[in-house]
């Protein structure tokens, strides 16, 4: 018989990916919330779509809200700790706001479901999800230190306030090129890279980006050989 994690029977065999029933749990209250909205979706919902009691949730998340609080975090964890790695690993600020700009554009881009379109959720603004919203400062604050170093390297034109907190904003727009792209039926002419040579250019870059991107990439390679987890 097929049990779930907490040695419980499963309604059916596993279908979803996963190697934990908490990872499955998580992939379809993702599917869930970003095709039926949350507020429509319920625990139920997530539970069958699993296949396993609604009982059987609980021992891994008490409410919906922790699981789309666990959700959230996931989208901003992984970005935070590789703009530490980043930092550490390299020093061109150049490089260093390309390489966190691809990789985070990539995350949003690559993953199963578009998670971002959740951020407008007006349950996020609760204080149940400070820590989230928490991080994601942490994270938006850490673009905008890399982004001022670049800006210092390159000695471009100013292009006014604000400047430095632009390649933050590009890269969450995947989120909605993304939707938009579902909407339509399309895939998104959108890539990482693309993003991320945005974000270059608004800090004034304006040579080839060619080898910008070739040590983006290198980096980011090396650092997922050195730490498989970074590339999760």
């Amino acid at each position: 018989m097929t049990t779930t994690g907490a040695g419980r029977p499963r309604l059916r065999t596993r279908t979803r990916p996963g190697a934990t029933a908490r990872d499955e749990i998580l992939d379809a209250a993702a599917e869930l919330f970003t095709t039926r909205g949350f507020t429509g979706t319920s625990t139920r919902m997530i539970a069958d779509a699993v296949g396993i009691r609604q009982a059987s949730m609980y021992h891994h998340f008490s409410t919906k809200d922790d699981i789309l609080a666990a959700l959230l975090l996931g989208t901003v964890a992984g970005p935070v700790e590789q703009a530490g790695r980043i930092r550490a690993h390299c020093g061109d600020p150049v490089v260093r706001v390309y390489a966190l700009a691809l990789f985070d554009a990539g995350q949003l881009a690559g993953s199963r479901w578009n998670l971002g379109a959740l951020y407008l959720l007006p349950e996020v603004t609760t204080d149940r999800f400070a820590e989230f919203r928490s991080l994601r400062d942490r994270l938006m604050a850490t673009y905008t230190a890399f982004a001022r170093d670049a800006l210092a390297a390159i000695g471009g034109r100013d292009c006014g306030p604000g400047t430095a907190d632009l390649p933050f904003r590009l890269v969450e727009a995947t989120i909605s090129a993304r939707s938009d792209a579902a909407a339509h039926r399309t895939g998104s002419a959108v890539t990482p890279h693309t993003v991320a040579t945005a974000a270059l250019r608004t800090l004034g870059w304006d040579g080839p980006v060619d080898a910008v991107s070739a040590a983006a990439d290198a980096l980011l390679a090396g650092l997922a050989e050195s730490c498989p987890q970074a590339d999760d």
